[in-house]
C-alpha cells in the first residue's frame, strides 16, 4: 500500500536540507558555477509551453512524478512554488488507528444526540396537553412527524453527500437541526411544533444515516463489527437517555427546556463536527487531490516551469512518490489529473431520482430485503412503543413520577452497554475457540436436512448470532408484559426494568445484524438496501406510539405486550432462513450478484 504520509518529491535543487546555498523561500540558488553552466533559453521554454496538456487518471496508489525541470527559465526568474502538502488527502483505509477512533467517537456521539432527540419528547407530553387543550395522542404526533423526516430526508441528502462529500452534508443538517431544536422550544402553537419536529428529524437524520456510510469510509468489512457495535449502542443509549434526563426536566421546569438543553449540546456537537470532523470520503478525497495537485501545476507553469517526468513503465508501484532514483526511464510531460469517479458520477436529479426509486425496488423485489426490513422495522417500532408504554405501565402500577418514569430508561442504557461489549467480542472468541484457522465451523448433526458449515467470512456469519441473542427481545416483551399485568400481583418494578434491557439487547441484536449483512451481501447496492430498510424503520417505529395506550389498556399489560412477543418470536425465523439457504438465496439475486462481480 501507498504511503500517503510521504509529500511530493523534491528534486536535488530543491531539498534544502542538502544545500547550503538555499535561500529564504526554500529553493535553490544557483551558485556562479553553475550558473555559467546554464543556457538560459527562451526558445526552450517556449517548445514546453507548447506542448499539449496530458491527462491521466488519479489513484490513491498513483506514483505521483517528481519535476522535470531543474533550472529556472531565466536568469530574473522567480523560484518554484512549493509543493503542496497532501498529508489530508491520504485513503482513508490506510489512517492510523486513533485517527479512525476518534472520527468514529465524534460520529456516535452525534448519533446519540440525535437518538436522544427521539426520546426526549415523551416527558413533556402531559405539560403540552395542558398547554395547548389536545389530547395526548395528539402530542405524540410529534414523534411520527419527527420519524418522517428522519426516514424521507437520508434518500435526498445522500446524493449529496457522494458529489460534495459527509462533512458539509453534516454541517448544513446539524445547522437546521439546531435551528429547528431552538423553534421547537419558542413556538406557540401545536402546529409549529408538529412542523418543526419535522425538520429536526430531517437535520438530525445524517447523523444516524450517514454515520454507516462514514464506518464503510474509512473500515474495510472485516473490521467494521466494532465500530458498527459502537454505532448501534450510541442509537440505542442515545434513545434511552433522551427520556432519562428530560423526565426530571419535565417534573422540575417548564417542558420548554427540554428543547433549549438539546439546543445547547446539539450546538456544541456540531461545532465540533465543523472544526475537527475530516472528510471521510474516498472519491471526493481524490477528487480534492488531483484538483490540488492540478493547481499546483499550473502554479508552476506561470512561473515558467514546465514538465514532469513520467515514468515510460505503467506497471504499480508500492511506493505513492516516484522518486528521481526509481525513475530510470522516463519523460517529460505536462500533466493534470483527473478522477475516474468524477467522470461515472451522473446529474444530481439522476442521483436523486436512483436514490428515491432503488430502495423501494429492492424492497419489493429482493425478499432478502423486504423480510430483513420487516424484522428490523418491528424490533424498532418495539424500541419507540417502550417511549409511550413505560410511562403508562409504572404510572398506573407502580404510581411512578415522571421523573421515576424515566429513570427506568436507565436499563434500555445498561442493555446497550452491556450487549456493545458482547457484541465487539463474541466473534473474536468464536474464531478463536470454536472455528478453525480458515474461519470454518461445520456441524455434526443433521441441520435443515443436511450437513451445515458455517463460514466466518460469508456475509451470513453476521447472523450467526442474532439466531439466538435476537430470540431476547420478544423474551423481554413477554416478561415486561406478565411482570406488570394488573390482573395479577405485579411483580417488583426491578423485574420488568430487567425485561426491558433484556429486550434492548435483542434489539440490538436485530440493528447490528442488518446492517452487516445487508452491507456484505449488497456491496454495490449496500446504500440503497440500507435506505429501504431505515425508511421502513422510522415510519412503523413513529406509528406505534400512536396506539400504544389503546392497545395496553384495551389487551393489558399482559396481553399487549404478548402480542408484541409472538409477532417478535415469529420474525426470528428471518435469520435461520438465511443461515441455512443464505448462499442460495443470495446467487438468485441479481443485486447480491452484481456486488460480487
Amino acid at each position: 500500500m501507498a504511503n500517503p504520509e510521504v509529500e511530493l518529491p523534491q528534486n536535488q535543487f530543491e531539498k534544502a536540507e542538502y544545500h547550503p546555498e538555499i535561500t529564504h523561500s526554500g529553493h535553490h540558488t544557483p551558485s556562479k558555477s553553475e550558473q555559467n553552466s546554464i543556457h538560459w533559453t527562451s526558445e526552450s521554454n517556449d517548445d514546453e509551453a507548447e506542448k499539449p496538456i496530458v491527462y491521466h487518471y488519479l489513484t490513491f496508489s498513483t506514483d505521483l512524478p517528481c519535476p522535470a525541470t531543474i533550472y529556472p527559465p531565466h536568469p530574473n526568474a522567480s523560484p518554484p512554488p512549493p509543493p503542496p502538502n497532501l498529508t489530508k488527502f491520504q485513503d482513508p483505509f490506510t489512517w492510523s488507528t486513533n485517527k479512525k477512533r476518534y472520527i468514529i467517537w465524534l460520529s456516535c456521539v452525534a448519533t446519540a444526540l440525535t437518538a436522544f432527540t427521539a426520546g426526549s419528547y415523551s416527558p413533556g407530553i402531559s405539560q403540552m396537553e395542558e398547554e395547548w387543550h389536545v389530547s395526548d395522542i395528539a402530542i405524540l404526533v410529534g414523534i411520527t412527524t419527527f420519524t418522517t423526516g428522519f426516514g424521507i430526508a437520508p434518500m435526498v441528502l445522500a446524493p449529496f453527500s457522494e458529489i460534495n462529500g459527509r462533512k458539509p452534508v453534516f454541517i448544513a443538517t446539524g445547522i437546521l437541526f439546531v435551528v429547528c431544536q431552538l423553534c421547537c422550544g419558542l413556538t406557540r402553537s401545536y402546529a409549529g411544533l408538529l412542523v418543526a419536529r419535522f425538520f429536526v428529524g430531517v437535520g438530525g437524520s445524517t447523523f444516524s444515516t450517514m454515520v454507516g456510510g462514514v464506518v464503510s469510509d474509512i473500515y474495510v468489512a472485516a473490521d467494521r463489527n466494532t465500530p458498527m457495535a459502537l454505532f448501534s449502542a450510541a442509537a440505542l443509549v442515545g434513545t434511552g437517555m433522551g427520556p432519562l434526563i428530560c423526565g426530571f426536566i419535565a417534573q422540575n421546569v417548564n417542558w420548554r427546556w427540554i428543547f433549549y438543553v438539546q439546543t445547547i449540546a446539539d450546538a456544541v456537537i456540531v461545532a465540533l463536527i465543523a472544526v475537527c470532523f475530516q472528510e471521510t470520503r474516498g472519491s471526493i478525497l481524490l477528487s480534492r487531490k488531483a484538483q490540488r495537485l492540478n493547481k499546483w501545476y499550473e502554479e508552476r507553469e506561470n512561473a515558467g516551469y514546465y514538465g514532469m517526468n513520467m515514468p515510460s513503465s505503467t506497471a504499480p508501484s508500492s511506493s505513492a512518490i516516484t522518486t528521481p532514483e526509481k525513475q530510470t526511464s522516463s519523460h517529460p510531460q505536462r500533466i493534470r489529473w483527473k478522477v475516474r469517479s468524477d467522470e461515472d458520477r451522473t446529474t444530481l436529479l439522476h442521483m436523486i431520482s436512483i436514490s428515491l426509486y432503488r430502495p423501494f425496488h429492492l424492497l419489493l423485489t429482493e425478499p432478502t430485503v423486504f423480510f430483513f426490513s420487516l424484522w428490523i422495522s418491528f424490533s424498532w417500532a418495539v424500541l419507540y412503543l417502550t417511549l409511550a408504554a413505560v410511562p403508562l405501565v409504572f404510572s398506573s402500577v407502580y404510581s411512578f413520577t415522571i421523573a421515576q418514569s424515566g429513570a427506568v430508561f436507565a436499563s434500555v442504557i445498561i442493555g446497550a452497554i452491556l450487549f456493545a461489549a458482547v457484541s465487539i467480542y463474541q466473534e473474536k472468541l468464536a474464531r478463536h475457540y470454536l472455528f478453525d484457522a480458515s474461519g470454518k465451523w461445520t456441524s455434526k448433526s443433521k441441520l435443515f436436512g443436511r450437513t451445515v458449515t458455517l463460514d466466518l467470512n460469508a456475509p451470513e456469519a453476521r447472523l450467526y448470532f442474532t439466531c439466538l441473542e435476537s430470540l431476547l427481545m420478544p423474551l423481554g416483551l413477554f416478561l415486561f408484559g406478565w411482570s406488570t399485568n394488573s390482573a395479577t400481583a405485579p411483580l417488583h418494578w426491578i423485574t420488568p426494568c430487567i425485561a426491558l434491557a433484556l429486550a434492548t439487547m435483542g434489539i440490538f441484536s436485530i440493528y447490528l445484524a442488518v446492517f452487516n449483512y445487508l452491507a456484505d451481501a449488497y456491496t454495490r447496492y449496500a446504500s440503497s438496501a440500507l435506505a429501504a430498510q431505515s425508511f421502513c424503520r422510522n415510519m412503523l417505529g413513529g406509528v406505534f406510539p400512536l396506539v400504544t395506550q389503546q392497545m395496553y389498556r384495551g389487551l393489558g399489560n399482559g396481553g399487549a405486550s404478548s402480542l408484541l412477543g409472538a409477532l417478535g418470536l415469529g420474525l426470528t425465523v428471518v435469520p435461520w432462513v438465511l443461515v441455512g439457504w443464505g448462499e442460495r438465496i443470495r446467487g438468485r439475486s441479481r443485486f447480491a450478484r452484481e456486488s460480487v462481480e
